[in-house]
């Protein structure tokens, strides 16, 4: 399947590509950057350069600093958030329609790491409720 497919743009419209088009969309909204922006070309992709961080252990380097600072309380806590968000856009971009996630795993891995995040942020409060800070 060509990348032009993936996007419909051929009158074949999937929830494969749905999905594909859906791991784009949290690219963008993670790392503030769109694919068409200019530090992107044939050298890097915003797909690419979130890989590489990801691999690199970089992920503050290209997540929006709305989202994750290293300053923030529980800042352990959205790291890993974010990081398992990342990963799952990841698994929604590869190449092969066959080889990518479903939408109904997709759903359900997003519950996870909502139920994982909410559980470690409240272990992360003291018994009156205040915040203990990392």
């Amino acid at each position: 399947m060509h990348a032009n497919v993936e996007y419909g743009s051929e009158g074949i419209v999937s929830t494969s590509g749905d999905v594909y088009s859906f791991g784009i969309v949290l690219l963008e909204m993670y790392a503030r950057k769109k694919p068409t922006d200019a530090m992107f070309g044939e050298k890097m992709s915003l797909k690419s350069w979130v890989s590489q961080s990801l691999d690199e252990n970089k992920i503050i380097e290209v997540v929006d600093a709305n989202l994750l600072r290293r300053e923030d309380n529980n800042f352990s806590a959205k790291e890993q958030c974010v990081l398992s968000i990342l990963a799952l856009a990841m698994e929604c971009l590869i190449n092969s329609p066959m080889e990518r996630i479903s939408t109904r795993e997709v759903v359900t891995r997003l519950e996870k790491i909502k139920t994982t995040f909410l559980r470690t942020t409240q272990d992360a409060k003291d018994g009156n409720g205040e915040q203990i800070n990392e």
